[in-house]
């Protein structure tokens, strides 16, 4: 990450896809990660390496990521993610053009096993394994705690829980951590509480958080962390897609057309390359025929204002 501003991680092919009952051919998930990248996007969470039993949605991987390349337009700056849940997705990973893995730690037993089969004393285990098999492969490595802001079966989660689990993770020597509202519950004051766990520092990893909007409270968490004066990674999603299939009432992500017309108007910067804004409300209308799903994002239906978001005149 730079060294000021706001990063967004578009994670649209990857979460954006994975609760949609329609599970798209590999074709049109190449074609929609072709569209993102040629328009702006240059960090993308784009496969996930978990088994298809599970998650269908996110079943051909490393042909996703084979299809991507023969397209051209991956360049040298843009960074493919891919999500694992263990030590064997990270060596799949590692064995495809991804140049950085996302190991997922829920921070309560409960949505632990249930979501990957194991305690989350298991989960940190399999953490520490794919982030030495990263490291081997010249890979970077970021953990997403999961539930962190709640959990639809151990309910409210303490910051104590939180720290106990990110002291762990700490000590893998991760890249950047993120701090994931899996459900939606989440609020300003414990985006403030989670950043202040993570001192800034030369050797401090990056700080990234992961919202949903179920409950209207996504975009007030993005501003709260994206003000908060320090460099930050916020996951979105083109179109407001998304939800975990292990978290009943999970709705989508923030979107990233939305959050990028929040950030504009409120002249926050944006590190990299800023997105063409009516290139991912056409991505999105894209996306919706093709799952048959309708757009969360509102930027699409309301046009945008002051310059941002608009036609050129």
């Amino acid at each position: 990450m730079s060294e000021s501003g706001v990063e967004i991680v578009e994670v649209g092919p990857r979460d954006g896809l994975q609760n949609e009952d329609r599970t798209l051919p590999v074709a049109t998930r190449v074609k929609m990660l072709r569209r993102l990248v040629v328009g702006g996007t240059r960090r993308v969470e784009a496969v996930s390496f978990v088994h298809p039993d599970r998650v269908p949605q996110m079943a051909g991987a490393e042909e996703v990521l084979d299809g991507l390349a023969a397209t051209g337009v991956v360049a040298e700056d843009v960074r493919l993610i891919g999500l694992v849940l263990n030590d064997r997705g990270a060596q799949r990973a590692a064995a495809t053009s991804c140049r950085e893995i996302n190991v997922v730690v829920p921070v309560t037993d409960e949505f632990c096993r249930r979501n990957q089969g194991r305690s989350v004393e298991g989960m940190l285990e399999q953490a520490a394994a794919a982030t030495q098999t990263a490291r081997a492969a010249e890979m970077g490595v970021s953990v997403t705690l999961a539930v962190a802001f709640g959990c639809p079966f151990s309910g409210t989660v303490g910051v104590d829980r939180v720290a106990e689990v990110l002291d762990r993770v700490l000590a893998m020597g991760v890249d950047e951590v993120a701090f994931a509202d899996t459900i939606g519950v989440g609020v300003p004051s414990q985006v403030t509480s989670y950043a202040a766990l993570l001192p800034t520092g030369a050797s401090t990893p990056g700080l990234r958080y992961h919202f949903h909007n179920t409950r209207n409270t996504g975009y007030a968490n993005a501003w709260t962390a994206a003000t908060l004066g320090r460099p930050v990674a916020l996951d979105s999603s083109v179109g407001g897609f998304g939800g975990c299939p292990f978290a009943p009432a999970a709705t989508g992500n923030i979107a990233t057309e939305d959050l990028l017309y929040l950030l504009t108007r409120g002249e926050v910067p944006v590190t990299g390359p800023v997105q063409d804004l009516l290139g991912l409300t056409d991505v999105s209308a894209w996306l919706s025929k093709e799952l048959d799903s309708s757009v969360d994002a509102l930027l699409g239906r309301a046009g945008g204002f002051g310059g941002v978001g608009e036609e050129p005149s």
